[in-house]
């Protein structure tokens, strides 16, 4: 069978597609959950790190949330700005830039401990079906590494 270039430029036939709407429409869940808080789904998820694991490098962060330093920077300058987080120079290596919660960073999480249940009762989609696809969504990211 040869190569159909026609068939493979269609829209329906692009697995990125798909993958880039459903992103995006789930992103747009937790907009309205979001924007009483302040937040951008962006600075939702570093939150979600940094209440996990707090006091980890700008480097960390960016791995965990596969984001590169040029999208984290500005970011965090904001959450700085808003008097959620501290940025500190390691004493170790001054290259190296810690991140840590303020107070007032710890205190969102209780504002926030709901989003999860909130944006999970937004999609109608069985638990079985939710699992699988969340783990092929993180095997095709380890395959992209």
């Amino acid at each position: 069978m040869s190569y159909n270039y026609r068939e493979a430029m269609k829209l329906e036939n692009q697995l990125c597609f798909p993958l880039y709407a459903a992103a995006r429409n789930a992103v747009n869940l937790y907009t309205p959950l979001l924007k009483p808080l302040g937040l951008t789904y962006t600075q939702y998820i570093v939150f979600l790190v940094l209440w996990e694991q707090d006091g980890i490098t700008v480097g960390t962060l960016g791995e965990k949330l596969m984001l590169d330093n040029g999208t984290l920077s500005p970011l965090l300058k904001k959450m700085q700005q808003a008097g959620y987080i501290e940025r500190r120079r390691s004493n170790e290596d001054e290259r190296v830039v810690e991140i840590t919660l303020t107070e007032k960073g710890r205190q969102l999480q209780q504002q926030a401990k709901d989003i999860p249940l909130q944006a999970a009762g937004c999609v109608d989609f069985p638990r079985e079906k939710a699992e699988q696809l969340y783990t092929l969504l993180y095997e095709l990211l380890q395959a992209q590494n």
